[in-house]
C-alpha cells in the first residue's frame, strides 16, 4: 500500500528500511523524501516506526526470559 503518494513510497519499502536500521522519520525522509511535500503521510510513517519499536521491545523482553525445561 502506498504510504506517501507524492513520492510513491510503499509501506513495504518503509518496513524494509526500518528492518535495515532506519529508525527515525528524519532518516526515512532522507532515504525516500516522505513527508516533504504535502505531509499527509507523516502520521502513517510514525505508526510504522512505532509499531516496529514496539515489536522490538517485545522481542527483546522475550529473549531475556529464562528458558523453562519441559522435562
Amino acid at each position: 500500500m502506498y504510504v506517501c503518494v507524492c513520492k510513491a513510497v510503499t509501506d513495504s519499502q518503509i518496513k524494509r528500511a526500518i528492518d535495515n536500521g532506519v529508525c527515525t522519520r528524519r532518516q526515512l525522509f532522507q532515504c525516500f523524501g516522505v513527508g516533504s511535500d504535502c505531509g499527509k503521510c507523516n502520521k502513517h510513517v510514525k505508526e510504522l516506526l512505532d509499531d516496529h519499536l514496539q515489536q522490538q521491545s517485545i522481542m527483546q523482553a522475550a529473549s531475556n526470559q529464562p528458558v523453562l525445561n519441559a522435562y
